[in-house]
């Protein structure tokens, strides 16, 4: 199956979203089984006529008999999922950077699940997606799409979070941070969880591991792609990439290609 990422076109989405891409529905596909690895996305899944369900590691998506839309929500995730298409139907997923969300769903509960079915992000979504679904140009489909995101867009201050993060990804110790904002270390965990949906060190050890995934074709050996990553050693650098992929990093990098905008793991 080959799929398309695209990046927004608008310059307000391009801000707060990475990107979206489109399944169109085969009733006469082969189930479809891969490997999706943790990143620090949020992930809102929309399906036409289609039953999905969470297990703990894994994720089924079916065709339903039923006309309807329905949505998922990945805030979470530090261990590869296991998604599994019985067949393939239409699908429009979006990957909201980190904060993102936020200036699109008004929902201060979203990160008390990091898996959510069922899931409602704006009152009059069925309707509109179905308007989305059924137009059969891309081009327009993403017009539409990104029309409908933009109607719901509402600018907020975030800057303090913001900031914060900034200072995760440049490897700040949390008691720099702490001390560069006169708060406790408590205190930017708990917003940092808030806003975040993760601790600062789960989103700084899936940053790391990202970023070795970009930066691997430069890379000459995994000593160098260990130190440009800011990874302490070596061997951390092949125990977190094992805690988050189940694979050392020598046989996931012959099993995965990284040229590719989301990594997948076709089992």
């Amino acid at each position: 199956m080959k799929v398309n990422f695209y990046k927004p076109k608008n310059s307000i989405l391009k801000k707060y979203i990475e990107g979206y891409y489109f399944i169109a529905e085969d009733t006469d596909s082969k189930p479809l089984r891969y490997l999706t690895f943790p990143n620090n996305y949020c992930i809102l899944s929309i399906y036409q006529n289609a039953d999905d369900q969470f297990s703990e590691n894994s994720y089924k998506i079916k065709s339903s008999e039923h006309n309807n839309v329905v949505a998922s929500l990945v805030t979470r995730y530090s261990k590869p999922i296991e998604i599994i298409y019985e067949n393939l139907i239409n699908e429009i997923t979006i990957y909201f950077k980190p904060l993102g969300i936020h200036y699109f769903i008004d929902n201060p509960l979203i990160f008390k699940q990091s898996k959510i079915s069922d899931f409602i992000p704006f009152p009059d979504y069925k309707n509109r997606m179905e308007l989305i679904f059924n137009q059969p140009d891309r081009e327009k489909q993403i017009e539409l799409l990104e029309d409908y995101l933009l109607s719901n867009f509402v600018k907020k201050d975030l800057e303090l979070i913001e900031k914060i993060l900034s200072d995760i990804e440049k490897d700040l110790k949390l008691d720099e941070i702490a001390e560069k904002y006169n708060f406790t270390r408590q205190h930017i965990n708990i917003l940092f969880s808030k806003n975040v949906g993760k601790t600062p060190s789960e989103y700084r050890k899936i940053h790391r591991f990202r970023n070795a995934l970009i930066n691997k074709k430069e890379s000459k050996n995994l000593t160098t792609l260990s130190h440009q990553n800011l990874f302490f050693d070596q061997s951390h650098f092949i125990k977190d990439f094992k805690k988050l992929t189940g694979k050392k990093p020598k046989e996931f990098f012959k099993n995965v290609d990284t040229d590719k905008e989301n990594i997948w793991f076709v089992i």
